[in-house]
C-alpha cells in the first residue's frame, strides 16, 4: 500500500513572492490566510491551499520530492516548479 500525505501549498509566479510569503510566515502570519490572498492555485488557495490526500506519481516530481520529506506541521523553502514557486506545508 503506498503511503498518503496531505499537503498545502501557496503558489506563486516569482521567487521574489515565494521568498516574501516565507518570511511573513516565520513571522507568524498564518500559512491559510498567506494562501487564501497569494496563491495563484485558486481551486486550492479558498481552501487554505489545502491539496488533501495524495500519494507518490499524483503531483510533480519536484513537488512530490519535497511534500514527502517533510514531517507533519513543517513548512518548506520555495520549490520550483513548471507552475511556478511553491511554499509546502505538510499537513498530515
Amino acid at each position: 500500500m503506498s503511503i498518503k500525505i496531505k499537503c498545502a501549498h501557496i503558489l506563486v509566479e516569482k521567487q521574489s513572492e515565494s521568498l516574501a510569503i516565507l518570511e511573513k510566515i516565520k513571522k507568524g502570519e498564518k500559512f491559510g490566510k498567506l494562501a487564501k490572498e497569494f496563491s495563484t492555485d485558486k481551486g486550492s488557495g479558498k481552501k487554505e491551499g489545502n491539496l488533501g490526500y495524495f500519494t507518490k506519481g499524483m503531483m510533480v516530481k519536484p513537488f512530490e520530492d519535497a511534500a514527502f520529506k517533510l514531517q507533519v506541521g513543517e513548512i518548506s523553502e520555495p520549490i520550483k516548479t513548471e507552475f511556478g514557486y511553491h511554499i509546502i506545508k505538510r499537513l498530515g
